[in-house]
């Protein structure tokens, strides 16, 4: 069997061009060298060298195999770093997932730095919400994700980073009446109908909605479900509606509709990174780096 010894006494040996001196460069004596040299030889089926009593010269053989044997010798040198920066998660790849909401606050200052500090990590970015994102865990899809929850909720079986809190603000079409409101009260819109996500996005944030008009003796009346935040803003500017969204999205700023604050909802979500435990190096790698950059992060492990 060809092994790395023998590619290293067949280098010194050719950049040598003498047995004496390529076995003190090898620290090793003449006669294994000479073996090791007959060995490969013969697993090669080729004269590497033609030898005199008085000279050593590469052979075609030897010629064509010198440049092949370096290259192989110095990815073989690769391998410990590699393997090394692999285990401590610099070099690698990271699955993750994000629901949208993210997108429009840190998460691409995150990437970005992230990038830049670790350049052997290959991000590959999935926008998917919840239900989406614990299917592709179970499928072994994503690394981490990015999700969207109602405040104190968690995912059993995950390991978890708190990285962001908001209020969820009230977005209205533009003709609304209350829209000349610079903020509004509770009972003021428990009468709109409602764009709203299907439960199975987040379970604990549709409760936690339900509950806000169960708690006031209202019950809502859902006009359209859908599923991402932008297909609801546009569904307002419609006049489909009034959606609850998060702070976060009054970036998204589309004709036709308003965000306001309600006072007295006590409405608010979470987002939370999540990962299945025990977590690959390179996964450790970027919750060290999102707790870093969001200092007000809270970490909780099963």
């Amino acid at each position: 069997m060809l092994e790395l010894r023998h590619l290293r006494q067949f280098v010194a040996v050719a950049e040598e061009l003498h047995f004496g001196r390529a076995a003190e460069r090898l620290h090793m004596t003449q006669p294994p060298l000479t073996m090791g040299i007959r060995q490969l030889e013969d697993l090669l089926g080729a004269p590497l060298f033609h030898r005199t009593r008085r000279s050593v010269a590469l052979s075609p053989a030897g010629l064509a195999l010198l440049p092949q044997a370096r290259r192989l010798l110095a990815q073989a040198e690769q391998l410990g770093p590699l393997a090394r920066a692999a285990a401590q998660g610099t070099l690698g790849r990271l699955r993750l997932g994000f629901v949208s909401t993210i997108g429009y606050g840190p998460l691409p200052g995150w990437l970005k730095t992230f990038r830049e500090a670790h350049p052997g990590v290959e991000l590959a970015l999935r926008e998917a919400t919840l239900d989406v994102q614990l299917a592709a865990f179970e499928a072994g899809e994503i690394d981490a994700g990015f999700v969207l929850h109602a405040p104190g909720e968690r995912l059993a079986g995950f390991g978890t980073v708190r990285v962001q809190g908001e209020p969820l603000v009230l977005a209205l079409p533009g003709d609304h009446p209350l829209a000349v409101h610079p903020t509004l009260r509770a009972t003021q819109v428990l009468d709109d109908p409602l764009v709203i996500f299907p439960r199975a996005i987040s379970p604990s944030l549709y409760d936690a909605m339900l509950a806000f008009y169960r708690d006031r003796q209202a019950a809502p009346r859902i006009a359209q479900e859908a599923i991402q935040m932008q297909t609801i803003v546009n569904l307002v500017s419609a006049g489909i509606g009034v959606a609850w969204v998060p702070e976060t999205v009054t970036r998204l700023q589309r004709p036709g509709v308003v965000y306001r604050s309600v006072e007295d909802a006590g409405l608010a979500c979470e987002t939370s990174l999540v990962w299945r435990l025990p977590q690959p190096p390179v996964v450790g790698r970027f919750v060290d780096h999102v707790m870093a950059a969001a200092p007000s992060s809270h970490k909780e492990t099963p």
